[in-house]
């Protein structure tokens, strides 16, 4: 193991001899480690990531908006849900450091945090089933709906994220610099995109006119991202906070119908499998609007199937992105990886095209 895993844990607040530190999860950006100790007798785990400072370049403002976010949620649950059971894992637990800081560095400039294990609860990278989907999405519902009285802004740990405009500029500038040369093969995907560019500014637009609104959003809505309590099937705790900031409502449910809507994994290269099942699209709106409670106005409502597409579009300009780069965002594990995933995510917009009537009809019903 490159970190010295026992060190690290020795300059946090923990109790207990340290036992075994382990890789744990399938993320794509930070390197996350189960670690394990004996306290009396009994042992407890805790999670403990190395923050990529590569892709969050200022970890000390990502840390501040994980502390206030874990400890706002802490508080309302306190104030408001003291009692109820389903609530004991309702937010993720930062474990300081000796120091009192939410964060350590090792001697070799590594950026470390640590919060308590949940135990006795999962997370699903394909949903199986409409109730699972329907409780993932009322736990992201309701984790905006927490945010929602959080007072002062949120720092922006990666600016500009979900803004498709930047991120449709970022493909095309990857496109004409070809710094691997790879443009050759991507010619489908890349007019395919571009096809849709009037879309990347719809909602950007609106919030410029003031028709929708920003909030403490998510950002990182993938359907792995919240754990379902293995007793009860219930969405129990929204995870990987790194993208927690500023944003809009559209863009954490975007992400939740695409990731939770098709039964392929996001690399599928069999793309014949790759499909927008309207009965889980249900289940996401259904249980997003049971979440997120009455904040949002009809208008936002109404844009919740445009969002679909779009951020699945998005998906597929960043994977485009960092394959015409050469692979340097998104960890791979094959030459044409973040060529299959791009190409996993245009199938996908394509058959949330072929039933957006649907879904528009659907979601005016709820509406009622």
């Amino acid at each position: 193991m490159k970190y010295d895993l026992r060190g690290v844990c020795g300059s946090f607040d923990l109790r207990g001899e340290y036992v075994i530190g382990v890789p744990f999860g399938t993320g794509h950006i930070n390197d996350t480690f189960a670690v394990t100790f004996d306290q009396s007798g009994t042992r407890v785990r805790y999670i403990v990531q190395r923050v990529n400072t590569n892709v969050f370049k200022q970890p000390e403002q990502l840390m501040e908006n994980f502390e206030r976010v874990t400890s706002h949620i802490r508080e309302k649950i306190r104030l408001e849900r003291a009692g109820n059971p389903a609530t004991r894992h309702r937010t993720l637990e930062l474990v300081p450091a000796k120091d009192g800081r939410p964060f350590v560095r090792d001697g070799e400039g590594n950026f470390f945090r640590c919060y308590c294990f949940v135990e006795n609860a999962r997370t699903y990278d394909i949903l199986e089933t409409p109730e699972q989907a329907f409780e993932a999405a009322s736990a992201f519902g309701c984790f905006q709906n927490d945010l929602a009285d959080l007072e002062g802004r949120l720092n922006e740990t990666i600016p500009d994220f979900h803004n498709t405009v930047s991120r449709l500029a970022a493909l095309e500038r990857a496109a004409k610099e070809d710094r691997a040369g790879r443009l050759a093969a991507v010619g489908p995907e890349l007019d395919f995109i571009r096809r849709r560019g009037a879309d990347c500014s719809k909602l950007l637009d609106l919030q410029a006119a003031g028709e929708i609104t920003e909030r403490t959003t998510h950002n990182d809505t993938k359907l792995n991202n919240v754990l379902i309590d293995d007793l009860t099937g219930s969405g129990c705790c929204v995870i990987d906070l790194d993208t927690v900031m500023p944003g809009l409502p559209h863009y954490d449910f975007g992400d939740m119908v695409r990731t939770g809507t098709s039964p392929a994994l996001e690399d599928e290269r069999d793309l014949s499998k790759v499909v927008m099942r309207f009965g889980m699209f249900e289940a996401l709106l259904r249980g997003y609007l049971a979440g997120a409670g009455n904040f949002l106005s009809p208008l936002e409502k109404s844009l919740l199937p445009f969002a679909g597409r779009l951020i699945t579009l998005e998906t597929a300009i960043r994977f485009l992105t960092d394959y015409l780069e050469g692979d340097v965002y998104f960890r791979i594990h094959r030459p044409e990886h973040n060529l299959d995933r791009c190409r996993t995510q245009i199938a996908l917009v394509r058959s949330m095209e072929e039933q957006s009537d649907a879904m528009q009809r659907l979601t005016e019903e709820m509406m009622k």
